[in-house]
Formats: structure tokens, sequence, C-alpha cells
């Protein structure tokens, strides 16, 4: 495998394939490592990604920009720039846009996500 460098001008999203409002950029695949995934997310306002888990990927979730909620520990908990969140395998979270512009996320699943 060689080093994946992406120019963030270049970055393109997409539409989520799951959820309405939410627009994706994978950075990382299956197709590139066995080892992780990474993308960004940008979740418009008033849009939530519902309370879910991941078996058996490890999520870790950087806030890049907006405000919102993370469910976290049984409990919705605002979240704003250069806040963190691991959640580990089988663990409920979500995360939704509470505040007025874009929520950017940075998210890293290892396993990678299929």
């Amino acid at each position: 495998m060689q080093t994946i460098f992406h120019d963030c001008a270049k970055i393109t999203f997409t539409d989520h394939p799951r959820f309405a409002n939410v627009k994706l950029a994978v950075l990382v695949s299956q197709t590139d490592t066995d080892a992780v995934s990474v993308s960004q997310l940008l979740i418009a306002p008033a849009t939530e990604i519902p309370i879910h888990t991941h078996e058996p990927q490890t999520d870790s979730i950087f806030v890049m920009a907006g405000s919102g909620q993370a469910y976290v520990n049984g409990e919705w908990r605002p979240i704003a720039p250069g806040d963190y969140i691991f959640v580990p395998a089988t663990v409920e979270h979500g995360i939704r846009n509470t505040g007025p512009t874009t929520l950017k996320l940075f998210i890293h699943h290892s396993p990678p996500l299929l």
C-alpha cells in the first residue's frame, strides 16, 4: 500500500447512501486497506443520524465545524469544533445537527466499514 494524500481543495462529497441531507467524502476505504476506513461527513442543519451501533468497528469521530449533539453513554450531549468522540464496537451512538450551519465530521472506523 502507498501513502494516500488528499488535497482538501479536491475532496469530493456525494450523497450518503443511507441518510438524506448528509454528504460523504470517502478518504480511505476497504479497497485501500483492510485496517481502517476514513471519511468526512457534512450533516445539514436539522438532520440526524439515528442511534446505531457498529460491529466489529470502533468509531472515532472528530468535530471539524458546526454544532450539534452526540448520543454518548445513553444521553444526548452538545458537540462543537474540536470535540472528539471514541465509540467502542457495539456501543450505541448517534449524531444530530442542532446548529444553523453544516456540521462537519472526520470519521475513522477500524476495521473498515463494508
